[in-house]
């Protein structure tokens, strides 16, 4: 959209990739007032084919970037959620997998090891069935003085659809369990632009089992706390005479940092540390390494990008589109990355929780079958 970011990102690039360089578009050097909201169809239509293309942007904005992608045949990264309405990323799938062409959505808790722990376990019966839980993703105070403000608003968006969402998706993931219907209620308030947001979102999720999910979520952590955010999941699970437990608190891994200086979230010096995430991390090679999943998150989609176009290089177009067809097929029915048809049940949630926090918290209701679609 405009250089400011782009300059950021170049200033520390060389730390992880000494020696390597990326082409900014519009370039770092540009006016940082001056925005260019359409030049991406303009490098899109410029690349060569089959490509990676990441697309890290607002909520609302996904589909158009992702749209464009597809028809200027590039394979897709997209941060989560893919978009905001079940039948978009039903027309996603169907454009990609027509195309031969991948599209990853990146949950990247799918990609923390104690959460495929517990979908192994899961698996297993070692739990029992899921049945009742809570969840809490609480963002820092300071993204109501960030961009946030110009997109973040009621009309858009709110807390349980921008992260919330990883939750829904994570609960699904180690269980199976399709959600059946949902409510959420917000609690509104000013960014200091003046454009009015849902700082707060209390949400629930019932499935198809009768299980209940609680999430909490908001843009209010305590710039000055320690966390950076706050994060948990706790699901209790019912056995024959017993029940079971899966407890994660995502927010505390026994690391603790105080810094000399305010280098920390929001210019905070005491942090705990995640070193599970994202790091950048001393290794036997040139630069620092990527480690965390977060970045495993990531590489997981890009890889098997790679994957599929080195093992359809030098077939004929119409062998190549089988194949690439063949292993998405084989990607969807994992189901360890997430993709539009393995994670669209999202998208209904994102839907029915948009419509139950702006009719004041009614419950909206998932009706599945042929015509999946949400009503209150």
């Amino acid at each position: 959209m405009d250089s400011p970011p782009l300059k950021a990102l170049k200033a520390g690039f060389s730390q992880a990739f000494p020696g390597q360089d990326f082409t900014a578009h519009p370039s770092e050097t540009a006016d940082p007032k001056e925005k260019f909201p359409h030049l991406y169809k303009e490098v899109l239509a410029a690349m060569p084919k089959r490509r990676a293309v990441v697309v890290a942007m607002p909520d609302q904005l996904h589909y158009d970037v992702v749209m464009e992608a597809l028809k200027n045949d590039q394979h897709v990264l997209c941060v989560k959620p893919l978009v905001l309405k079940y039948t978009q990323a039903v027309e996603i799938e169907q454009l990609a997998y027509e195309k031969g062409l991948f599209v990853g959505v990146e949950y990247h808790k799918r990609f923390d090891r104690r959460a495929l722990i517990a979908r192994r376990h899961y698996e297993l019966g070692d739990f029992g069935e899921f049945v009742m839980g809570e969840a809490k993703m609480i963002e820092p105070y300071y993204y109501r003085s960030s961009n946030f403000q110009n997109w973040f608003t009621c009309d858009k968006t709110d807390p349980f659809v921008y992260v919330g969402c990883h939750y829904v998706d994570l609960v699904q993931f180690i269980t199976g369990l399709r959600p059946l219907r949902v409510s959420v209620s917000g609690v509104k308030g000013k960014f200091p632009n003046g454009n009015e947001g849902f700082m707060w979102a209390s949400g629930r999720v019932i499935y198809e089992n009768g299980a209940i999910l609680s999430v909490t979520d908001g843009l209010g952590y305590p710039d000055e706390g320690a966390g950076s955010n706050e994060q948990c999941l706790t699901m209790f699970c019912e056995g024959a005479g017993k029940t079971g437990l899966i407890a994660h608190d995502d927010q505390f891994r026994g690391v603790e940092h105080s810094y000399l200086k305010g280098i920390g979230c929001a210019g905070s010096t005491f942090n705990y540390i995640n070193p599970d995430f994202y790091r950048l991390v001393p290794w036997e090679g040139p630069g620092y390494m990527p480690v965390g999943y977060g970045f495993d998150s990531v590489a997981a989609t890009l890889s098997t990008i790679h994957r599929i176009e080195q093992a359809v290089a030098g077939l004929k177009p119409n062998d190549s589109l089988a194949a690439r067809r063949k292993m998405i097929r084989e990607v969807d029915d994992k189901a360890i990355i997430a993709t539009p048809a393995n994670s669209n049940t999202n998208e209904l949630v994102t839907e029915a929780a948009r419509l139950s926090i702006l009719n004041d918290g009614k419950m909206a209701h998932i009706v599945y079958g042929d015509d999946p679609h949400v009503e209150l």
